[in-house]
């Protein structure tokens, strides 16, 4: 996607994202073959739960509709939240990750692996891990000096909050499932939910 087109979907959908308070993250576009695939990444200090998404995303087709910011041709629009190894590039970014494992990569080439304790407009405290026995230690990390930082799976986090880096680990299935798509022209039914009156008529017959 041009960023001339990135540009110009950007200011036309984030104001209506804004308006479901909710933030705009990502806008791809993506084409395969004859397909085309108009990719929207939202989310909030919340998160977004699938009502949300759905809601955001029946906006979203129908300023597109009413415009040609897509162009000629039938495309399919997919609304979700971010991944569970998200990218953090903004300051809200990193507030969301309070209490999550990252990966920072620093300006001057290193690298640390860290768990998010605090956030201010600075940088960030940290906690890293402590290695054969020893204990963590925390370290102050100041935005000016990471140049990449990225949240990381954790699967056998093993400390007094285990009950919620369970409910960590089931965000991040839920930020992985929370798609919702819709088609220019179209309609996609995406929930796998059989229709109830037909399962009752199969069940009587």
């Amino acid at each position: 996607m041009s960023t001339t087109q990135s540009e110009r979907l950007r200011e036309l959908l984030e104001p209506l994202v804004s308006s479901q308070g909710l933030d705009l993250e990502e806008i791809e576009v993506d084409s395969v073959g004859r397909k085309r695939v108009l990719r929207v990444v939202v989310d909030s200090d919340e998160g977004a739960d699938l009502d949300a998404i759905a809601d955001v995303s029946r906006a979203l087709s129908a300023k597109l509709d009413e415009t040609d910011a897509m162009g000629q041709g039938e495309y399919t629009l997919e609304v979700g939240t971010p991944g569970a190894e998200r990218e953090l590039g903004e300051h809200r970014h990193y507030v969301r990750a309070t209490g999550r494992l990252v990966r920072f990569q620093l300006a001057d080439g290193g690298e640390v692996v860290a768990r998010i304790l605090a956030v201010d407009d600075e940088g960030v405290d940290v906690e890293v891990p402590g290695v054969k026995g020893r204990r963590p230690t925390t370290r102050r990390l100041a935005f000016a000096d990471v140049a990449k930082a990225r949240v990381q799976v954790e699967f056998n986090r093993k400390s007094n909050a285990d009950s919620a880096d369970s409910a960590d680990s089931a965000d991040s299935a839920h930020d992985a499932d929370n798609t919702d798509s819709s088609g220019a022209g179209r309609v996609e039914d995406t929930d796998g939910v059989e229709d109830t009156e037909d399962m009752k008529e199969e069940e009587e017959a």
